[in-house]
């Protein structure tokens, strides 16, 4: 099943589940659009781009986090590549994963150097609830409730 989701996407569980609302509603929609929309932005234009440019500190900022200027520019490809497959509906789900596990990685760098690590924690959430929002499936599969028409044990013996 979990491969068939990477395949075709989340909303593919929804025939799976017999589920006629496959898009929430509206609002839902949209505000899962909007919140994905600002947290790709903020991934792309303000965290990944201060690992492209040259800016006065750079080298020691990196440095004290324990990472060459070289590797944060490949850390930024990554950022804007798992905020661009977040933002695709077909590899959102996947785009989540891949967010959550570098996100994992910038809260594991900032408690290494006794940074606050809080941030990337709260983008996580935002990230799960934007895409929960934009497809409902995820809602209920992380609460663990059963599609519309799935079937109730019979107690007719």
């Amino acid at each position: 099943m979990i491969a068939s989701i990477f395949r075709h996407g989340v909303t593919r569980l929804n025939f799976w589940y017999g589920t006629n609302d496959m898009n929430g509603s509206k609002t839902q929609r949209i505000s899962g659009w909007v919140l994905s929309f600002l947290l790709a932005a903020f991934l792309i234009v303000a965290s990944a781009m201060g690992k492209f440019t040259e800016w006065e500190g750079k080298a020691e900022m990196f440095a004290q986090m324990g990472w060459a200027e070289d590797v944060m520019f490949r850390i930024g490809i990554v950022e804007v590549a798992v905020a661009i497959l977040f933002l695709i509906p077909r590899t959102a789900f996947l785009g989540a994963i891949l967010l959550s596990a570098y996100l994992g990685g910038a809260v594991a760098t900032h408690v290494r150097v006794n940074d606050a690590f809080w941030f990337p924690i709260v983008m996580g959430i935002i990230a799960w609830i934007a895409l929960g929002l934009r497809q409902p499936e995820i809602f209920r599969l992380a609460l663990g409730q059963p599609g519309l028409t799935e079937a109730k044990p019979d107690q007719s013996i």
